[in-house]
């Protein structure tokens, strides 16, 4: 089945997004940023994104009903004291809106805004067509003005079918380089995928063609580079590194940026081991975006990713992306590094 109408909707909504998360990078202040109830940070951008993008898919995929899981809602924004922020958002996802001939100049109130904010709360689920958004992928690397992603993907009746992330700091060029910081150089990419169509990744700014994008052909582990999230490194993934024999140092870096860049081969492995719960919309996008270009995304077992059990992924123990080649390998590795974990933990 074809998806270009619902693919050409995605790209258009993930690029404004990008456009607004873009300007609020540039002029970030405090105000701009705060503290949520699990004491992880927000910022304009996040909401002002949600907002675009549901804006947007409702108006390209009307009459279609919008089912939308995403990340944020708008309970923060609703308590005195916020008005200042919530004016602000408004005439951010105004003034992207009318960037775009196709929107136009928008009459939109505050609570527009807020009640597009909150069309994110679906469940999601195995019946259906659910839009998953990551808004603004890796808060924390946004506010430090490094990487970041946008990230939309649909599943229907349970599977992922199309997947679109916008990477607004991402080198244009694809090679192996530390990527924890942008490069000079051009930047801003927007990777797009659709079951069985490929991977395809272009200028942010559309001014360059889509390329097909494939993952590294590199089938010795010891030239290897893995990916893994910008926090305190995680001492089973260098085991599993190590039993590998991967000798490069790992590329750390949040958000679903990681997937992007193995997508079109600038690394060979990413793992995500944490004994949190994995929403949906951190793994979505991405997941496809591997897969469509030749790579695997799985869980430890090496068993796909389940996208249909609601907000959380349903998987065991950790998460893996690698190339086709290497697959085998890191599996046995992995194997091998659990239980010795079971066995230093008797």
């Amino acid at each position: 089945m074809s998806y270009a109408k619902e693919l050409a909707a995605a790209k258009k909504a993930v690029s404004l997004a990008a456009r607004l998360s873009q300007k609020v990078q540039k002029s970030l202040s405090e105000t701009d940023i705060w503290t949520k109830s699990d004491s992880s940070p927000v910022t304009v951008a996040d909401y002002g994104s949600q907002a675009i993008v549901n804006l947007v898919l409702e108006k390209e995929l009307h009459p279609e009903p919008l089912s939308l899981v995403a990340e944020e809602d708008s309970a923060d924004l609703r308590k005195i004291g916020a008005e200042s922020v919530l004016a602000r958002i408004t005439e951010l996802v105004k003034d992207t809106l009318a960037t775009d001939e196709s929107c136009g100049a928008s009459p939109l109130s505050s609570d527009d805004v807020l009640s597009a904010i909150d069309r994110g709360k679906s469940e999601g689920g195995p019946k259906g067509r659910h839009w998953i958004l990551d808004p603004i992928g890796g808060t924390r690397g946004f506010i430090r003005g490094e990487q970041y992603a946008v990230g939309l993907a649909l599943l229907v009746e349970g599977k992922v079918v199309l997947g679109v992330m916008a990477c607004p700091r991402l080198p244009l060029e694809s090679t192996a380089f530390n990527i924890q910081k942008s490069s000079p150089g051009k930047v801003g990419c927007l990777f797009f995928a659709a079951i069985g169509s490929g991977t395809y990744a272009q200028s942010l700014n559309g001014l360059s063609p889509p390329e097909k994008v494939q993952v590294s052909s590199v089938d010795d582990p010891e030239k290897a580079t893995f990916f893994e999230s910008y926090h305190t490194p995680v001492p089973f993934h260098s085991s599993i590194a190590k039993k590998l024999g991967i000798k490069a140092f790992p590329i750390r870096v949040n958000s679903q940026t990681k997937y992007a860049a193995l997508s079109r081969g600038d690394g060979e492995v990413y793992l995500r081991f944490t004994r949190k719960a994995e929403s949906i919309w951190n793994h979505a996008a991405g997941s496809v975006v591997v897969s469509e270009a030749g790579g695997i995304v799985s869980d430890a077992e090496g068993n796909p990713l389940d996208f249909s059990k609601g907000k959380y992924l349903s998987y065991k123990t950790g998460i893996i992306a690698t190339t086709q080649k290497l697959m085998p390998r890191l599996l046995k590795a992995v194997r091998e590094s659990m239980e010795e974990e079971k066995f230093n933990n008797l």
